[in-house]
């Protein structure tokens, strides 16, 4: 556990030139954010940035590997997530050209993303009036 949070932290400074970075548990590994955008991901000990179709030629022509996985013994490649180069994990100055990618592709999938519907308020029961 404790190589995994220093590759964590490792993650979070490598990413922290767009600004605060913090991580997030999640499916066995870490979600990774910088402003409330979902820009990055670890996974099996290895960084994962966001990349949608305007920024994934550029994931692809430097030898980055996309995200996959196995269920129910069937690998399944998720493209929206590759691996960052191998020289941009030596410093934030490195990976900066690469978050700006990531950064960029979490903003149109926000802009893309429809509003969440207002909840319903929740009917009253009989516990809650006694309360």
């Amino acid at each position: 556990m404790v190589l995994a949070d220093a590759f964590v932290a490792h993650c979070l400074e490598l990413l922290s030139a767009l600004g605060p970075a913090r991580a997030r548990r999640m499916f066995g590994g870490h979600g990774l954010y910088i402003d409330q955008l979902f820009v990055a991901l670890i996974a099996n000990d290895m960084l994962y940035l966001k990349a949608d179709a305007a920024a994934r030629p550029m994931f692809e022509a430097a030898g980055c590997r996309h995200f996959s996985y196995t269920s129910a013994g069937v690998s399944r490649a998720v493209m929206a997530w590759w691996s960052a180069p191998d020289d941009a994990m030596e410093s934030p100055a490195q990976m900066l050209p690469w978050a700006r990618l990531a950064m960029a592709s979490a903003l149109r999938a926000a802009a893309t993303k429809r509003p969440a519907l207002a909840r319903k308020p929740r009917a009253m029961t009989s516990r809650s009036r006694a309360a």
